[in-house]
């Protein structure tokens, strides 16, 4: 198939992925900021927890007034998260917190447990690492394959290293704890990943609304390194050419399907590939810019 059918079937795959469906949402506000949102049902069911939210006559989702400061609303949401789950309403719980904010590394709003971001519908942060190798005039990527015990997409293809941020963490510790737990690649050469996006994944799902902002970066690894998954989250890791990685790209389902946020993230490194076609790479980058923040 050719580039530009390849890069238009990519194009058909996110302009699918990432709509957003016509249901309506409510709101979970802080003052005049919105913190979240979340489906009919799911902001009923919160409402039920009357000593922690109240649904006000403006159809609005706001923490109770005695709950007024980001320590009282973290501490009350740990009950209400753990009945949610204890409900099966949560993805596998990870025993680790979100700082849910009204920007990235501002005063968080509150902290909440990452298996229920999505419910909640609440803006987290990822950092992403694209694990680049040159031989020769070739360039390939490595692709990991997550496990088939992952909570969110088992089994699918993904990026080399790639995490959610948690809170208290910056962008960089995550990329050095995350390249060593899911690659097995050292502190110092960790270091040399380089920023070279910001992407926003928006899209309803199952669990409830993903809004993610991604941190992407590229890391070019010596041939010979070979990543060697250390956490259980990787069953595997293969090298592909660059040149094979739009086919992958454009697959929406099967064992050869990569996940919808891993997929933008290693597209930027095919949107650049200097043998492209042009209208190809006319095709990828407009895809892209619609997902992209500045750097």
């Amino acid at each position: 198939m050719s580039s530009r059918a390849l890069a238009a079937r990519i194009r058909d795959r996110f302009a699918r992925a990432l709509a957003r469906t016509a249901q309506s949402t409510v709101a979970l506000r802080i003052g005049d900021r919105i913190a979240g949102r979340l489906s009919l049902a799911r902001a009923a069911r919160l409402a039920a927890f009357a000593d922690v939210f109240v649904r006000t006559a403006d159809d609005t989702l706001r923490f109770v007034p005695a709950l007024a400061s980001a320590v009282e609303r973290s501490a009350a949401l740990v009950a209400v998260t753990q009945t949610l789950a204890a409900e099966g309403a949560l993805t596998a719980w990870r025993d680790e917190v979100y700082a849910v904010a009204p920007a990235f590394g501002a005063p968080a709003w509150f902290r909440l447990e990452r298996a229920a971001a999505r419910y909640f519908g609440v803006r987290t942060y990822a950092a992403h690492v694209n694990g680049l190798v040159r031989t020769g005039a070739e360039v390939a990527m490595w692709v990991a394959r997550r496990s088939p015990t992952k909570a969110i997409d088992p089994g699918m293809l993904d990026n080399l290293v790639g995490g959610g941020i948690a809170a208290g963490v910056g962008v960089a510790r995550t990329v050095a704890k995350e390249s060593w737990e899911e690659a097995g690649i050292p502190a110092g050469l960790a270091s040399r990943a380089q920023p070279t996006a910001v992407l926003h994944v928006a899209r309803d799902i199952p669990d409830g609304i993903q809004d993610e902002v991604i941190f992407v970066h590229d890391l070019w690894l010596p041939p010979a390194f070979t990543p060697v998954n250390q956490d259980g989250e990787a069953s595997g890791q293969h090298r592909h050419p660059l040149a094979t990685m739009p086919a992958l790209l454009a697959e929406s389902f099967g064992d050869e399907a990569m996940t919808v946020d891993a997929s933008l993230v290693a597209l930027t490194v095919v949107a650049r590939a200097p043998d492209l076609d042009p209208d190809a790479r006319a095709t990828l980058t407009a895809l892209l810019r619609d997902v992209s923040r500045p750097l």
